[in-house]
């Protein structure tokens, strides 16, 4: 499971990526991503922020005279928070990675923040592997509330209720996604299949020897 330093870690670098970020504005950004699953203070937000500049994927910008610094809204100066070179490989990476970390509630909100720059078939792999863990999730409930029913009181049963019909809508909305994503992908394969064939036309034309033209006179023919 991936740790929740790690997945703020990383979300913080991708929308670095962006462009560089005072604070505020970061945290900002940071909440409207990951608000479901934490509450994201300033305490938690500079030991990321030491981190991150300690391992040197992020740099500190102490002016604001720069063109390319996202929204600072008063002349005075504060401390802006750029990506760096590192920073942008393993963000990289770490979009690229599909794995089980992937399919948790907290690092998949995270991921799909940043689908947009995000393989399809990583995005494939992290929609699967997200429906499938849900899906192990319903089974779990489906048979606690099966053990303990008859000792269940009304508020625990309806609580676990909840718990089902969450599960059970976001299964329904990954299915959307996650038909999507193969049509989007059969459409690119095909599209692909026609420049092949096309480009495979042109270089059997191209390919075809010249024949010598005549030319037929009165009673002559050369060639």
């Amino acid at each position: 499971m991936a740790k929740r330093t790690d997945v703020l870690d990383h979300t913080v670098l991708g929308v670095l990526s962006d462009g560089p970020l005072h604070g505020y504005e970061l945290r900002k950004r940071l909440t409207a991503i990951l608000g479901p699953f934490r509450a994201l203070s300033f305490g938690s937000l500079y030991p990321c922020l030491h981190r991150l500049t300690e391992s040197d994927l992020i740099e500190q910008i102490d002016s604001v005279d720069r063109e390319d610094v996202a929204v600072i809204s008063t002349k005075r100066a504060r401390i802006v928070y750029a990506l760096t070179a590192s920073g942008k490989e393993a963000f990289q990476e770490w979009v690229a990675d599909a794995g089980p970390d992937a399919w948790e509630d907290e690092a998949f909100a995270a991921r799909m923040a940043f689908f947009s720059r995000t393989d399809a078939q990583v995005r494939l792999r992290i929609l699967e592997g997200r429906r499938s863990r849900l899906e192990e999730r319903l089974r779990s409930l489906e048979e606690s509330i099966e053990r303990t029913n008859a000792r269940m009181d009304e508020y625990t049963e309806r609580l676990q209720m909840h718990g089902i019909e969450g599960a059970q809508r976001e299964v329904s909305w990954l299915e959307e996604l996650i038909s999507s994503e193969r049509e989007s992908r059969s459409e690119r394969q095909e599209a692909r299949a026609v420049r092949k064939a096309a480009k495979k036309a042109v270089r059997k034309r191209t390919a075809r020897p010249r024949h010598t033209t005549r030319k037929t006179t009165k009673g002559n023919t050369t060639s």
